[in-house]
């Protein structure tokens, strides 16, 4: 028989570093699943990510059991990687913070294409320049 699905969940977690403290604990908790078996299996599969943000969408079924899919880190995430900032300009018009090259933006864009809805790479890379704009970076 097979299992019902109860609810959907997305978090975002520290990639091999996920805790069950607060803000992870308590959400897994309402959904009634085992906290230290999601943290485990978690921090045993994003080890690769030590330290970068990790999306997680996680299915919870009627008995207790889950799974979980993880996702790229957010474009914004990577944008800030890449040109070496710990985060955005709150001016983004007038304040800019760095530059990424169009080989810059195409790594962004192949590495999250798989989280995208662009139909093409080009597609992604505009989506990519978009947010960097947006965060007050330039594009070359």
């Amino acid at each position: 028989m097979a299992k019902k699905l109860v609810k959907k969940i997305k978090v975002q977690a520290t990639g091999g570093k996920a805790t069950p403290a607060p803000p992870l604990g308590p959400v897994l908790g309402q959904a009634g699943i085992n906290i230290g078996e999601f943290v485990n299996q978690f921090n045993e599969q994003t080890r690769d990510r030590m330290g970068q943000v990790v999306p997680v969408e996680l299915s919870v079924f009627d008995d207790r059991t889950f799974t979980f899919i993880t996702k790229v880190s957010p474009m914004s995430r990577l944008i800030l990687k890449k040109i070496g900032k710990d985060k955005g300009s709150s001016k983004n018009a007038t304040q800019k913070v760095g530059k990424l090259t169009q080989a810059q933006v195409r790594e962004i864009a192949e590495e999250k294409m798989a989280d995208l809805n662009a139909a093409s790479i080009e597609a992604a890379m505009k989506t990519v320049a978009g947010t960097a704009r947006s965060m007050g970076i330039d594009v070359e």
